[in-house]
């Protein structure tokens, strides 16, 4: 097959477009690297006017027009490429709103694809409307919305996230949905807001490309190195701060056994590398299943804390704290588990080589690029 894969979050595209070419398909990949990220791409798009005067003129040109020039600009590249954007047997779009723009813009984007191209799937692994409503609602004991609820963030600083129910998107949204073969979700909290509706596809976990990312031996010899990467945009959202007072109770209880490897804002390539020296890795704390970095680091055999929920457990056949830790939204539930691995660093490599092979079972980029392409003949 010819396939298109529209926009990149975390690698899941480009580990996904591995797995195909190795089964033998055509594969081509348009994204803009997910902002400072900066994820490979066949057809690399570049943000423009996000930072310093860039920034200033395009807050005032959307005050006074309501026009995103950065959409614009993201449009107009995209559409310099229509010759390598038409006659795919499939198109899949890494969200509603793959390119990163404006609702207007991605219409654009949309009817172009439509119009010249076999098939539209969708993928839910981020925030899109469903997602964010069923948040919305409180459907789930906890969300990305849940330091809105508590009164950590204000509307305004969520604002990227509330506008995807604001009811002038609702017509983008249902245009997307009418124009696809139907949706796919890559993990729990996406698959529960998504399982009873009539255009949801099936659940479709992460790729990892397990070729690439090796299992690292890493025997504790002095310390235990626990690794704290902040996104800062989403700080409150991972539950970042809840995990840095964790860690606070950590270095005071544990001086003597614990060094700390925290890094902020670093692009995926250098990311990636900076545990490579950690035991254990805080991923997210407000999820019922593993986001795509909790994943590589799995892979890598460290003791991820990210989401592990008994939906996660239980559609897997898992017992807890078997591949990872649930990291609950309580400082104190954090620092006991953490004093628990640093008390019985046993576990630590238990679980270490239980997430590898959990990788490898349920995660391999073949294994999940095969799942994809029955699946886009099969609907």
């Amino acid at each position: 097959m010819k396939i298109l894969l529209v926009g990149e979050y975390s690698r899941l595209h480009n580990s996904l477009k591995e797995g195909l070419e190795a089964l033998g398909h055509q594969v081509t990949l348009i994204a803009s690297g997910d902002y400072f990220k900066n994820f490979p791409a066949d057809i690399k798009l570049t943000r423009q006017y996000d930072n310093g005067f860039g920034r200033k003129l395009k807050i005032g040109i959307y005050k006074i027009f309501k026009k995103d020039i950065t959409s614009i600009s993201l449009l107009k590249q995209a559409l310099k490429q229509k010759k390598y954007l038409r006659n795919y047997d499939v198109v899949q779009l890494i969200n509603e709103k793959a390119l990163g723009c404006q609702p207007s813009e991605e219409l654009t984007f949309i009817k172009f694809l439509k119009q010249h191209n076999k098939n539209i799937f969708l993928l839910c692994c981020g925030t899109d409307y469903l997602s964010v409503k069923y948040a919305y609602e409180q459907n789930l004991k906890y969300s990305i919305l849940t330091p809105y609820f508590e009164g950590k963030i204000s509307k305004k600083n969520f604002q990227h996230i509330f506008n995807y129910i604001d009811e002038s998107y609702i017509p983008f949204h249902n245009y997307i949905f009418n124009s696809i073969k139907g949706v796919f979700a890559s993990d729990m909290d996406y698959h529960i807001p998504m399982k009873e509706h009539p255009s949801y596809l099936g659940f479709m976990p992460n790729p990892i490309n397990t070729q690439k990312i090796k299992y690292l031996k890493n025997p504790i010899r002095d310390k235990i190195v626990i690794f704290h990467g902040i996104n800062r945009g989403n700080f409150f959202k991972k539950g970042n701060d809840l995990f840095e007072k964790a860690l606070k109770q950590i270095q005071k209880k544990y001086p003597d056994k614990v060094s700390l490897i925290i890094t902020e804002n670093v692009p995926y390539a250098e990311y990636i590398k900076s545990y490579n020296k950690a035991h254990i890795l805080l991923d997210q704390v407000y999820a019922y299943d593993q986001g795509y970095n909790a994943l590589e680091a799995m892979a890598k055999g460290k003791v991820v804390f990210t989401g592990a929920e008994k939906e996660f457990l239980t559609h897997y056949k898992l017992q807890e704290d078997e591949v990872c830790i649930n990291a609950l939204p309580d400082v104190k539930a954090l620092t006991e588990k953490l004093s628990w691995l640093i008390e019985n660093p046993d576990k630590i490599e238990e679980i270490g080589k239980n997430a590898r092979r959990f990788i490898e079972k349920h995660h391999d980029y073949r294994l999940i690029a095969k799942k994809y392409a029955e699946a886009y003949t099969r609907f």
